[in-house]
């Protein structure tokens, strides 16, 4: 009995022993998968969190906000996809006088303007006649009275001092200034080798050709009235008239030559339509070939 009873003894301690050991292992185990568990909710909630604040600043109907500095996504699947806004239209279009209609063929014929005008200038004065094509909404002698105006004025090539310019109706007379619509214009140019596409103006022969659309509309160079445009059409092609060849911009910020082709883009430069200034210098660029 006595022997029995030290062993029931001896089996209690051991498993007081093991109990003592084991309780605070599993209660360690417990705790490390309880700070587990946290851990993975917290990261999962920050996980979350950086998703929508990506969604927020670049979903497909936000753009990105343009820092000016490039960047890369983490990896290729998580790049966004973003769509950009469309261009806008300026507030304001530029202002250019817009008739009723601009055809873009005539009768084929001309009208020579019943318009006389004095000599302007000194040295060689040369005789002109201004012609309208037939079939356009454009009165020759009205035309013709405008380009006396422009070809007369101090800063344009009188100012130099030897060249000098009289409007005449009938006679003969040293070049004529032709307008006409752009089919015609093409056609006269054409002949000459030259390809004005509807556009644009020429010199040719003893005949300087002004293509209605420009002498009507104007260039989206030029942002200055219409009248103006159609000094810089004349002074151009006179220009090459009495020995001008075409001239680049000077610099940025100055005014353009008048020998500039100017519709083709300013090169930083400021729309001119005179050859000289008010002060009598001539406005010069580099020579363009």
């Amino acid at each position: 009995m006595a022997q029995r009873r030290r062993r029931r003894q001896h089996n209690r301690r051991r498993a007081k022993s093991r109990s003592a050991i084991v309780g605070p292992l599993v209660l360690a185990v417990l705790v490390v998968l309880g700070a587990g568990a946290g851990y993975a909710a917290w990261t999962h909630g920050r996980s979350g969190a950086s998703a929508a604040a990506l969604d927020d600043g670049m979903s497909p109907t936000t753009p990105p906000p343009d820092t000016g500095t490039a960047t890369t996504p983490a990896s290729p699947s998580a790049r966004p996809t973003t769509t950009r806004p469309t261009p806008r239209a300026s507030k304001q279009a530029p202002k250019t006088h817009k008739p009723a209609n601009v055809p873009s063929s005539g009768s084929g014929a001309f009208h020579t303007a019943d318009a006389t005008g004095d000599a302007s200038g000194h040295g060689t004065i040369r005789r002109y006649k201004v012609e309208v094509e037939g079939g356009i909404d454009l009165s020759p002698s009205v035309a013709a009275h405008e380009i006396s105006d422009i070809l007369a004025n101090p800063r344009g090539w009188t100012a130099d001092g030897h060249d000098g310019f009289q409007l005449v109706s009938s006679g003969s007379a040293d070049f004529v200034i032709k307008i006409a619509t752009p089919n015609t214009v093409d056609a006269i140019c054409g002949a000459a080798g030259l390809l004005t596409h509807g556009e644009v103006n020429c010199d040719v022969g003893s005949t300087v050709v002004v293509n209605l659309k420009r002498w009507m509309l104007g260039s989206p160079e030029f942002k200055g009235p219409i009248e103006g445009y159609r000094a810089l059409i004349i002074n151009h092609e006179v220009g090459h008239r009495i020995g001008h060849g075409h001239e680049g911009c000077p610099g940025p910020g100055k005014l353009a030559p008048v020998m500039m082709q100017q519709i083709k883009g300013l090169d930083g430069c400021k729309a001119n339509e005179w050859p000289y200034d008010s002060s009598g210098r001539y406005i010069q660029g580099p020579p363009v070939r």
